[in-house]
């Protein structure tokens, strides 16, 4: 009898411990997660302390403080250079509806098939390769002094009008090759699909392969326009006070750099948050694809 107990107890020892198997097995991964992330915080604040240990004791650290990190004037340089911030927004929120609807224009007329709408195809493809290779400070530059120096009538002499042009054209460019992309990585069926339907062409692009191909390039098409954000800084060349202007202006008045930080710190504030929209983006994309593909 007392063997049988002893037998009963061992099979019930095992039970336990298959039982309790997955249960121990999770708690060492989340230890390990737990001590990896750790790890990993403390040598990224050992690293960073170090940098700053490193700056803080160079020889003209002193000098360098004094000149970038002045408190004083960064108060006093924040407000006017947050006024002619709005300058950059402005043209920013003016050129970003242009883009996406002028990229998608050029981008569906380069994806058009056969051979009646080669010239089509042609002029989508000149276009995005001349304003993809043009820099977009000389694009600029061209249309800001030299079309107002026609004196056209009629024609805008603004530089800003024609600055925002210029970005419109480079940035047209570089979405339109975004939304092709997108339109090529839909599959061919799904057109073969709509067409077994009844839809036409056209109606198979507008209502099957476009709302694919702009939901799955939306990621890429924000990372333009914080990019296109950063841009708008090249108005400056110009003339316009802008944000980096205006800290020019304040920089040759007080002799210090400081300014150039203001200017730095509100871009920084608006392009973060668009960087973690788009990560969030990116993420719930790849969630999506990943129930898609276990269902």
């Amino acid at each position: 009898m007392a063997s049988e107990g002893d037998r009963r107890s061992d099979s019930e020892v095992e039970l336990e411990r298959a039982a309790h198997g997955p249960l121990v097995a999770g708690r060492r991964r989340a230890g390990g997660a737990v001590r990896s992330t750790l790890i990993a915080l403390v040598s990224t604040v050992v690293f960073f302390g170090l940098i700053a240990f490193v700056v803080t004791s160079s020889p003209n650290w002193p000098a360098v403080k004094a000149q970038f990190l002045d408190w004083s004037e960064f108060k006093e340089s924040m407000p006017a250079i947050a006024d002619a911030f709005l300058v950059n927004v402005k043209i920013f929120c003016v050129a970003e509806p242009f883009i996406l609807v002028l990229a998608l224009l050029v981008a569906v007329l380069r994806s058009l098939p056969g051979p009646v709408f080669f010239p089509l195809r042609a002029l989508a493809i000149v276009y995005a390769d001349l304003f993809r290779g043009i820099p977009t400070v000389l694009v600029i530059t061209i249309l800001g002094l030299g079309v107002p120096a026609l004196a056209l009538q009629g024609v805008p002499s603004s530089v800003v009008f024609w600055a925002t042009v210029g970005l419109i054209l480079i940035y047209t460019a570089y979405v339109s090759e975004v939304y092709r992309a997108g339109i090529d990585s839909v599959h061919p069926s799904q057109e073969v699909g709509a067409r077994s339907l009844g839809l036409t062409r056209l109606q198979s692009l507008r209502f099957v392969i476009l709302p694919q191909a702009v939901r799955r390039v939306i990621p890429p098409l924000l990372n333009d326009f914080i990019g296109l954000q950063k841009d708008t800084a090249l108005v400056g060349t110009l003339g316009v006070i802008d944000a980096f202007n205006q800290a020019n202006i304040d920089v040759n008045t007080t002799f210090t750099f400081t300014s150039y930080l203001c200017a730095a710190v509100l871009f920084i504030a608006i392009t973060i948050p668009l960087t973690r929209l788009t990560d969030w983006l990116i993420a719930r994309d790849r969630r999506r694809r990943q129930v898609s593909r276990l269902a």
